[in-house]
This record gives C-alpha cells, structure tokens and sequence, in this order.
C-alpha cells in the first residue's frame, strides 16, 4: 500500500515538473507587507505657560450652574442634525483630549484657550474634555462645569458639544466639534 502512495507522489512530481519547464525563476529579495494604518491616539495637553494670550473667556454675568449628573448640549447655527446626532452618540473619531479634573479656574481657563487653539492650528475635528463632576469641590457643585459649558459657547472654534457617553465619562466629560482653520 506504501508503494502505491509513494509512486502516485513521484507521478505527481514529474507532471509538475514537465509543466513547469518553460517556467523561469523570478528572483526577489524583498517581500511587500500591507501593514495596517496605525490607529490615531489622544494628545494630551498640558500647561506651557500662564503666559498664553490666546482666546479668553468672558465672566462678565455668572454661568448658570449646573447639576452634576446634568447632561449638557450645544449646536451652534449651520450644524447638520444627522452630525450632531453622531457627536451625541460618540460616534465621531475622538483626535485629541484635555483633561481639566480637579483644576482651578485658574488653570483650567488657560488650558482650555491653548488647547483649542492647538487643536484648530493641527486641523483636529473633534475633542474630548474631561471636567468631572463636581463631587470633590466645595457644596458638591460642578465649578468647571458650568464655567465650561459657559466659555465653550463663547468660542469661535467650537461649532457644537454635548456630554460624553457612558463609557468615555458621561456627564463628566464633553465631546466637543470644532471648527477647521482653512488655510490658503
């Protein structure tokens, strides 16, 4: 029975074989990989300065303060609704992240202003800010909550925001749609 396999085999070979007569070698000695397209991650801004003297923010009359649980939105003019409606559902690619949890105003002010500027100068779209929740500060009152849902309305570069799903932290958290810089 061995016999048999074996001279079934060898007659395959030959066959190949005389197929492949005329067949000339190709010689190479590099081989092509289609590598995957790396996956963009977060930047994360941090504090250069306090001297920035980028986009300030307007205190003149006091935010409404808002809950802590409280979901926040905002669409400016000309914002499509199907988009909005992608942003709402984190279903827009998140390019860059600023977290301001546990700044002062201070700080988070000027964060805030470089950050988006940055983020406009880099053409990035879309951005996630973390502000928490407020259960750390004095009475339990989200401070930088109100006041970011407060600045990021004034802003020129941001087209719309809306709290953060569940997983990228909820009512602690913003996606926020900016503007591109068109450049000539």
């Amino acid at each position: 029975m061995a016999n048999k396999k074996d001279d079934s085999e060898e007659d395959e070979f030959a066959l190949f074989r005389e197929e492949m007569r005329d067949a000339t070698r190709i010689r190479q000695n590099r081989l092509i990989h289609n590598k995957p397209k790396p996956v963009a991650k977060a930047i994360r801004q941090k504090i250069m300065d306090d001297e920035y003297q980028g986009e300030t923010f307007s205190d003149m009359f006091s935010p409404e303060t808002v809950g802590n649980e409280e979901y926040l939105e905002y669409r400016g003019p000309g914002i499509q609704h199907k988009l909005f409606g992608k942003l709402r559902n984190g279903k827009v690619h998140i390019e860059a992240e600023l977290d301001l949890h546990g700044m002062t105003i201070a700080k988070a002010e000027p964060s805030l202003s470089e950050f988006l500027e940055f983020c406009q100068q880099q053409q990035i779209r879309c951005v996630r800010i973390i502000h928490g929740k407020g259960w750390g500060s004095r009475d339990n009152k989200p401070v930088l909550k109100s006041k970011l849902n407060h600045w990021l309305r004034q802003s020129e570069i941001v087209l719309a925001f809306c709290s953060a799903t569940i997983d990228d932290g909820g009512t602690g958290a913003l996606y926020v749609l900016l503007k591109r810089l068109f450049q000539e």
